[in-house]
Parts: C-alpha cells; sequence; structure tokens
C-alpha cells in the first residue's frame, strides 16, 4: 500500500489540475453518502467521509479530540473498487486544506465578476492561507489581498507571510471598511457571530463562505444572505451550515433562495435567482466528493 505525507500530496496537487478533478467529478458525481458523526466521549468526534466510484473506494476518517495537542486530525484511506484492496493511505489535512480551497476557486470561477481585483480574506487560521493561494492562482485578474483577522498580529504575520511567496498581501485593522471595497470576501473562520454585515457590501459582491460549519456558527449575516445568490457545495450545507440554518430560523430565508449546489453550476443548470439578488454566495462545509476527486489528481 502506498503511503502519500503532507508534502507529497501537495505536490501531487497543483491548482488547475485540482480544479480540473473537481469539476470532473462534479460532471460524473459519485456515490456519497452522509458523513458519519460518533461521540468518542464528551468531547472526542470520529467522523467518517465514504465515497465511492467505478474506480475508488475512498474514506476519510477525521477525529476531533479538544484535549490534544493537535485537535484535529486526518487520513484518507483508498482501496480498490473492483477487488477491495487497500491501495493508499493519504495524509487527511494536507488533502483537505487543497481541495477545500480549489473547490472554493472552482465556484468563484462562475460566480465572481471576470472584472475582480480586490479579495478580502478573513481569518488566519490553517486553512486561510490555501484559500488565498488557490484564489490567485486561477484567477490571474486579482490585484490586493487584503487579510483581516481578530488578532491584528496574527493577520499581520500571515500578511507577511502571504507576501513573502509573492503575493500582494496587506494586513487591515478594519473589517467593514475592507468589505465594502473588496471583489471576493473569502471567510475561513470559526466564528459564532457573523462577522461580514451584508448591508456593507457593493453590489456584485461574491461571498466565499468555508467556515460556519456547524448551525451553532456563521460568518454573515441575514442582510448578506438575503440579498444573494447562494450555491452549496453540498446538500449537507442545508442542514450542516450556520449561515443558512440561523438565516432560515430568523425567516428570511427561502428553500428557493438555495438556487443549486457545485454540481447544478458545473452542469450550467442553476435556478434563476429571484429580483433583487446583487450579491453571489459560495457556501461550503465539505464533501466527501471533493476527497474523491482530489484522490484521482493524486493517483490517476
Amino acid at each position: 500500500m502506498r503511503v502519500y505525507a503532507a508534502d507529497e500530496v501537495h505536490a501531487c496537487l497543483p491548482w488547475p489540475r485540482l480544479v480540473d478533478a473537481l469539476a470532473r467529478a462534479h460532471r460524473r458525481g459519485a456515490s456519497v453518502p452522509l458523513r458519519h458523526a460518533h461521540a468518542l466521549s464528551d468531547s472526542d468526534r470520529l467522523l467518517l467521509m465514504p465515497a465511492w466510484d467505478e474506480r475508488y473506494i475512498v474514506t476519510k476518517l477525521v477525529t476531533v479530540m479538544p484535549g490534544a495537542a493537535h485537535t484535529v486530525q486526518a487520513t484518507v484511506l483508498v482501496l480498490d473498487r473492483a477487488s477491495g484492496q487497500p491501495l493508499a493511505c493519504l495524509d487527511g489535512e494536507a488533502l483537505t486544506l487543497r481541495r477545500t480551497a480549489a473547490t472554493s476557486a472552482l465556484a468563484a470561477q462562475q460566480l465572481a465578476a471576470a472584472d475582480a481585483r480586490q479579495l478580502l480574506l478573513v481569518g488566519t487560521g490553517r486553512l486561510a492561507p490555501w484559500m488565498a493561494r488557490a484564489h490567485f492562482a486561477l484567477r490571474p485578474g486579482l490585484q490586493q489581498l487584503a487579510v483581516w483577522g481578530r488578532n491584528p498580529q496574527a493577520a499581520q504575520a500571515l500578511a507577511l507571510q502571504l507576501a513573502g511567496e509573492g503575493l500582494p498581501a496587506q494586513a487591515v485593522p478594519d473589517l467593514a471598511a475592507a468589505a465594502h471595497v473588496a471583489d471576493i470576501i473569502c471567510c475561513a473562520t470559526t466564528a459564532q457571530q457573523a462577522l461580514v454585515q451584508g448591508d456593507g457590501l457593493k453590489p456584485g459582491t461574491h461571498l466565499d463562505l468555508v467556515g460556519a460549519y456547524r448551525p451553532d456558527m456563521r460568518e454573515a449575516d441575514d442582510a448578506a444572505l438575503l440579498r444573494a445568490r447562494i450555491v452549496v457545495d453540498g446538500p449537507g450545507a442545508l442542514s450542516e451550515a450556520g449561515d443558512l440554518v440561523q438565516a432560515r430560523v430568523n425567516g428570511g430565508l427561502r428553500d428557493a433562495d438555495v438556487l443549486g449546489d457545485l454540481q447544478d453550476l458545473v452542469l450550467g443548470r442553476l435556478k434563476k435567482a429571484a429580483p433583487g439578488k446583487d450579491l453571489s454566495l459560495f457556501k461550503s462545509v465539505g464533501s466527501a466528493l471533493q476527497d474523491l476527486a482530489a484522490v484521482h489528481a493524486v493517483m490517476g
């Protein structure tokens, strides 16, 4: 059985190749059961995310243990579909970072304005720099990268890191002011209260929301969602994503406001948005289909 360490996973997944694999996977489809979540204790969790097609059976195993030195760890196991033989074991964190960022970049290719110039990155965690790298790698017209975080020192450190990689990054102290001029706003946070206020956004802004993967979390307020043409990465977002769940509970967001998922977007079959929707919004919570697509990109 082949073992792919983190560095090798990253090296096997250049952005164009990975985005192409994601688009192909969403065009073809695959078997993707609902993820399984198991309580190991009051605080510890085990998540199982399976998917399969005619070639591979892929299962990502994720442990969430708040008391451990490394809270979240992940491993991807690949089996041969025909025989069940184990083929490979991949570093799950590296694969997740890459495929999450590439999925957002794929959605932005069709949802964000073609002339988008300014990207605002909200968040400074492990995923945040990968989101910036993916968007800039796949959208050459981007010219400015603003970085905001609740910890100004962390935002400054991340901006310096990305600037050292050649990205036009600069930390910004005022989130509302930066959001007002941004063309694309990418949020990768664990916020439990909305950070982005819809009333302060200019028409045509694209919101890329990858945090708020639980119903008690959110990154954008009701005003933003009610102005937006909403696309999700898969059906799980409708019940798991706090931005959507809370906006529905508050009574403003309707099921019809969600135009479809990433497969609908790739195949060009989205429903029409109601009048007055002057923002676009992509909400992702992660899908095993994305893991399966990344495995194809790594292993061929």
